[in-house]
């Protein structure tokens, strides 16, 4: 018997809540039936187990970090296109730790092609570097330079892993300059400098 108000909508937003509050690696069926003072059991007529409820989060934490960074985008390219993407990745990233580490599992590709939130993130990473004039396999290679860059940058500074005297901010539009130099002067696929 389905509980009364319990829906998977229901469920994956209370997910993201509790991700964020205690860390996605502490997320738990049960810990989110104790928040609806459900027994377990109760949940599993809306999910399959704990694998199907992170998947379902880091589909809807990947929906709301691209409509956020797609919001940012509109209307930009190049560099101003480049700085508005990783402003909105990093100020997600930082103001939800929990599903923003959800956004980072991996997800079966039967599930990608289905998810019109990937499909988007996609269209609209891949539509900001195609400003800086690159075509695959270049495409593809930028795409990995720049999600590991943010990345590693975003969990870095939420860890307080940056120790030095400097402004984190600072170094932060001094890695996205960087990164507009890289793009801008692409070493492309198939042409060499001789």
């Amino acid at each position: 018997m389905v509980r009364a108000g319990l829906t998977v909508e229901r469920l994956v937003e209370a997910a993201a809540e509790l991700a964020d509050e205690a860390g996605f690696d502490r997320l738990s069926v049960s810990a989110l039936a104790r928040r609806f003072g459900v027994k377990d059991a109760s949940l599993y007529s809306h999910v399959r187990n704990l694998q199907d409820l992170r998947t379902r989060l880091a589909l809807y934490a990947g929906g709301e970090l691209i409509d956020r960074i797609a919001a940012a985008v509109a209307g930009r390219a190049g560099k101003e296109a480049l700085t508005a993407f990783a402003g909105a990745y990093r100020d997600y990233a930082l103001e939800h730790p929990g599903r923003y580490a959800a956004t980072q599992i991996r997800i079966d590709q039967a599930l990608i092609a289905d998810s019109a939130a990937l499909r988007r993130t996609a269209e609209i990473t891949y539509g900001m570097l195609r400003g800086y004039d690159l075509q695959e396999p270049d495409l593809t290679d930028a795409v990995r330079l720049l999600r590991s860059t943010f990345h590693g940058y975003c969990v870095l500074e939420s860890a307080g892993g940056f120790g030095a005297d400097r402004d984190v901010r600072a170094s932060w539009d001094k890695a996205v300059d960087a990164l507009h130099l890289a793009l801008t002067h692409w070493p492309r696929e198939g042409k060499s400098d001789d």
